[in-house]
């Protein structure tokens, strides 16, 4: 009786003890709107990193094709409070947006057809991001976001100086993979049930990136749609539907991916 007693109280006191440790604080995150030019625009990005004094690497958020929005800025946040310095970068310039899809396919339209625009924009963010004394500029990496994804896979192909970058339900056809431009690392985060990218475009793209010896993962989320990471899509009847599952995981994934790749731990 007297042993579990005494058991009791050792368990009570580490209670307690457990209780009166503070909680850690959250990020004191620093936030600025920025711009920059490249490619003949101005463009209008977004900074955020923690505000303290260390070196760090950088991610880019580079945007959906409604323009740098909301949601842009909030993977950004997300991305500071992980311990980056993160610049949501603006493709289209002069930080337009579109109001609707009809004109989010007119913005985006050109970059597909010329996906060297995409590159020169996407070059003249990580200029930007590297004039930031908190920037360990040999560490800079990139998230795409649908339009984003497809955008950074095709300025990688065409040598865009990443270390590395994660499309999260972006498009794959494009650029093709050349072996002297390719050096990023790649994550591929795709959902299993998009109907924007087909199996054969993913056996072409798999193929491609085998037969130049590319260091990527391809990582399939099982009952997803497209753009499943954004929870503004709730329309169960649109092919393009937030799942909080594959959303959860997806982020998991890139955590892991950068902590291998860009931050050494």
């Amino acid at each position: 009786m007297k042993h579990l007693l005494f058991l009791l109280l050792i368990a009570t006191a580490a209670c307690n003890n457990a209780a009166k440790q503070p909680e850690k604080e959250a990020p004191k995150l620093k936030e600025e709107n920025i711009t920059y030019t490249g490619d003949g625009v101005q463009m209008n990005g977004f900074l955020v990193y923690e505000d303290k004094d260390s070196i760090r690497p950088a991610v880019l958020v580079v945007h959906e094709w409604d323009g740098l929005n909301d949601y842009a800025r909030f993977r950004a946040r997300e991305l500071a409070k992980l311990g980056y310095v993160a610049l949501a970068v603006d493709i289209y310039g002069n930080g337009k947006t579109a109001p609707n899809q009809d004109s989010a396919l007119s913005y985006s339209l050109p970059f597909y057809e010329n996906p060297s625009m995409a590159q020169r924009r996407i070059d003249a963010a990580i200029a930007k991001v590297k004039t930031y004394p908190q920037v360990d500029t040999n560490n800079i990496a990139a998230v795409g976001y649908c339009f984003g994804g497809g955008m950074l896979l095709n300025s990688v192909r065409l040598g865009t100086p990443l270390k590395a970058i994660v499309s999260f339900h972006g498009t794959l056809v494009g650029t093709p993979a050349n072996k002297d431009l390719l050096k990023a690392d790649i994550l591929v985060c795709q959902g299993g049930d998009d109907p924007f990218v087909t199996p054969e475009e993913v056996a072409k793209f798999r193929k491609q990136m085998d037969s130049i010896g590319a260091r990527y993962t391809f990582k399939v989320y099982d009952s997803a749609r497209h753009g499943f990471t954004n929870p503004a899509h709730t329309n169960h009847e649109e092919p393009v539907l937030y799942n909080a599952k594959a959303d959860s995981a997806s982020w998991k994934d890139m955590i892991s991916f950068f902590q291998q790749t860009i931050t050494n731990k």
